[in-house]
């Protein structure tokens, strides 16, 4: 019946096609195929697209136009007045980083016709010239334009750490489903050596039931075991087998080309001892972690902002001034001739001031922002002192976890030399089968609880990296956003 079961077991394992990978190898198909991963690097672009649309704000407006009239009038019984008029009409306007704005414009008009009296008439006439606006208190520091330009390349800033932190996720996801696999894997080796254990204590005991020197009822002890054995062995199957999904899911976007691959890790479960410094463990999670980072650029976006509303409160005072040439004569021609002589100029030079009587809205979104600038330096605290937590638990838990690297190791010798012991009692009839079947259980469980406890070791191992933040630093990565 063992040999049946395991048989089965072999022939499912070899209707897969096995796929030999390291842990190396996981981590690289999972930057590349990983959805969560794919998804996110989508946002650094996103965000450099919206930075180079935010310099849009400097971009020359050019605008041009050209219109025609025709007038008929007069009193009836009188000549009509009969006139006609073309204008044309061209700017270029824009702002500068400094908040200066600009507006070169040209405009010349033509009217000719003849009136009641049969004069006939023609004549042309326009300006070209250019127009500043150059604020000196509010908007003279900080506009929206250049708060737009800052907070954007902050969320890029943002969209970096975020593309760290999903990557340091996804390896340590990727980690422990690897981890994972091999205790599933170890684990049904232990429950195939438990199945033989029993099958073999079973055709022992129904060989001494046939000479006498055992009861029936011994046996049945021997058949319970022997189908709890198989039913364990079962459902450490089916967890390999949802171990090597879960594992595939991480690491392919193609999750059909892997349906019937069998994932074989190159490695085994192995504890190399580390030593742990809180004190680095700390000074590493405040500079690597990307929660932690993304907080910060919170803060830093919240004082850009805060800095546009502080110049707000500020009275509106620019200088203005202008500066062109007149043209006026009969036709066109005789009009653009006036403006390159440039003998007929203007210019203007000044300063306006507006002052809002109250400023309502201005001082209290101030306001506004400098209590969600408390809230967002509290809400920072309160994530570094989490992080110190985290990170504090997580090296009690991985030194937890060496120290039962060697507790599970010495109780699976003592369990295997108490069976070896039991045995060799009962083979001279001193012992029971009910004693036998209790010690390979306690064998079979100390065996999984030493693969258990590897796996549990190097598990802690990349989750207390997540918690500093240098799962990619570990693995020497590095991420190149373009």
């Amino acid at each position: 019946m063992f040999a049946a079961t395991l048989a089965a077991a072999v022939a499912q394992t070899n209707a897969s096609a096995p796929r030999a990978l390291s842990l190396a190898d996981c981590v690289t198909e999972a930057l590349k195929h990983n959805f969560d991963v794919q998804v996110e690097r989508y946002n650094p672009q996103i965000s450099l697209y919206d930075l180079h649309a935010a310099y849009g704000g400097y971009d020359p407006l050019f605008s041009i136009s050209g219109t025609h009239g025709h007038n008929n009038s007069g009193p009836e019984g009188f000549p009509p007045s009969i006139s006609d008029d073309n204008s044309f009409n061209s700017g270029l306007a824009g702002a500068t980083p400094w908040g200066m704005t600009y507006n070169l414009a040209g405009n010349i008009a033509e009217n000719y016709g003849f009136n009641s009296v049969s004069n006939l008439f023609d004549s042309s006439g326009g300006r070209a010239g250019a127009s500043l606006t150059q604020p000196l208190l509010k908007n003279f520091w900080v506009d929206g334009n250049r708060v737009s330009i800052s907070v954007a390349k902050n969320r890029l800033k943002f969209s970096e750490q975020g593309l760290r932190l999903q990557l340091i996720a996804t390896v340590t996801a990727v980690e422990v489903a690897f981890y994972e696999l091999i205790y599933a894997r170890e684990n049904v080796q232990v429950q195939q050596e438990a199945l033989g254990l029993a099958q073999t204590q079973l055709d022992q005991d129904k060989q001494r039931v046939q000479v006498g020197s055992l009861a029936p009822l011994d046996v049945q002890q021997d058949e319970a075991q022997l189908a709890q054995s198989r039913a364990n062995l079962i459902a450490a199957q089916f967890n390999l087998a949802t171990s090597q999904n879960t594992l595939k899911n991480l690491i392919t976007d193609a999750y059909l080309q892997w349906h019937d691959m069998d994932i074989e890790p190159t490695a085994t479960l192995a504890a190399v001892r580390q030593f742990f410094d809180v004190q680095d463990s700390w000074s590493q999670g405040m500079t690597l972690r990307p929660d932690l980072q993304e907080a910060k650029l919170n803060v830093e976006q919240q004082g850009i902002q805060l800095k546009y509303e502080r110049n707000q409160l500020f009275p509106q005072l620019d200088l203005v001034g202008s500066y062109g040439f007149n043209g006026e004569a009969r036709g066109f021609s005789g009009a653009f001739g006036q403006f390159e002589q440039a003998d007929r100029p203007y210019y203007s030079y000044g300063a306006q001031l507006s002052v809002p009587l109250s400023n309502v809205r201005a001082r209290n979104s101030y306001q506004s922002g400098k209590a969600n600038e408390q809230q967002i330096l509290l809400r920072l605290k309160q994530l570094e002192q989490n992080v110190m937590v985290q990170i504090d638990n997580a090296v009690k838990q991985a030194q937890s976890a060496w120290e039962s690297v060697d507790a599970t190791k010495q109780a699976r010798i003592y369990a295997e030399a108490a069976l070896d012991a039991e045995q060799k009692k009962y083979s001279v009839g001193k012992s029971t089968t009910f004693t036998v079947l209790q010690l390979q259980n306690n064998l079979t469980a100390a065996r999984s609880q030493e693969i258990r406890a590897l796996a549990n070791y190097n598990e802690a191992l990349s989750n207390l990296a997540q918690q500093e933040g240098s799962t990619l630093k570990r693995r020497n990565l590095d991420v190149l956003v373009k």
